[in-house]
């Protein structure tokens, strides 16, 4: 039986976590025989980068990406985490399947990483088990996408509530949720203080809050799955 040859690439810089990878592809290979893998690994955005442009330049197919947002930022800034890589493989090698893994469970940055790479499966690093990994494995080469349960609430979340806010919605929300001073935010948003005032009150009248600080607002926002 002719074997199919998949190409893989971990970029992680975690050993541990880059090893239950390569543990749950070689699993799914013993009990598929039909399939290889071909893997490497990647430690930073740096040699991340490398590896990605190489697959480029040559003209090599990259099947599969595990692919962390928290990663050491490349030599010259330009590659800041994860999310630039995922942005660079989908410009170079769109094609390829991309496994976002991350420790994030803020659902605002969850949020904001669907919007950028849509990727073929999403895992919070706190919901991963062995059966889970090879699950999206099997899942992303079959019939993507994965997510895993943390991700799966958050969606469901905002399946009931999209139609609600925008993206400088859930900007300010966030914004607001960590510290941001108010005099701060039209340096962040296209927005004037007294837009994003108009803003927050359409908010808290969205949210039915009748509070006159954010303090509730934040609260139920964050309930709702929206920061």
């Amino acid at each position: 039986m002719e074997k199919k040859i998949y190409s893989v690439l971990i970029i992680d810089d975690h050993p541990l976590i880059v090893s239950a990878y390569e543990t749950a592809f070689n699993y799914y290979r013993e009990q598929n025989e039909s399939v290889l893998f071909n893997i490497q690994t990647a430690q930073d955005c740096d040699s991340g980068l490398e590896l990605i442009n190489e697959f480029y330049k040559n003209g090599k197919h990259l099947d599969i990406v595990f692919l962390d947002i928290r990663l050491p930022t490349s030599k010259d800034d330009k590659m800041l985490s994860g999310e630039d890589l995922g942005l660079k493989i989908k410009k170079l090698l769109p094609d390829t399947k991309i496994i976002v893994s991350t420790t994030f469970n803020n659902n605002y940055r969850i949020h904001s990483i669907f919007k950028s790479l849509n990727p073929d499966g999403f895992l919070i690093k706190n919901d991963i088990t062995p059966k889970e990994l090879i699950e999206s494995i099997h899942t992303v080469l079959s019939d993507p996408p994965y997510y895993s349960k943390t991700v799966v609430k958050l969606l469901r979340k905002q399946v009931a509530n999209e139609f609600l806010l925008d993206n400088i919605d859930r900007k300010i929300l966030y914004e607001l949720s960590i510290g941001t001073r108010m005099k701060d935010l039209p340096d962040i948003l296209p927005l004037s203080i007294a837009g994003i005032e108009k803003r927050k009150r359409q908010l808290k009248q969205i949210f039915n809050i009748k509070s006159p600080d954010d303090k509730e607002l934040l609260h139920v926002a964050k309930e709702q799955g929206f920061i």
